[in-house]
């Protein structure tokens, strides 16, 4: 069912985007293109190695895709 046109595929991309532009972007109104990349740059590092997502079980991308994810034992 997966196709062009198909809605929820752009779901997650967009969310992306709307986070990078109020969490970074908005914030420090770049001047130049090379201050975009650089600030663009930290904020990915920033995002996938610091930040903690909801989604994850507050746990950063970097921690789950790599396997240093901390499992949560069910009582």
């Amino acid at each position: 069912m997966d196709g062009k046109g198909r809605w929820i595929d752009n779901v997650f991309i967009e969310r992306l985007w709307r986070s990078v532009k109020y969490e970074n972007i908005y914030l420090r109104a770049y001047e130049t293109g090379t201050q975009l990349r650089q600030g663009l740059t930290e904020y990915f590092d920033f995002y996938n190695a610091e930040r903690v997502h909801q989604a994850l079980d507050y746990q950063t991308p970097d921690d789950v895709y790599y396997g240093r994810a901390q499992c949560r034992l069910a009582a």
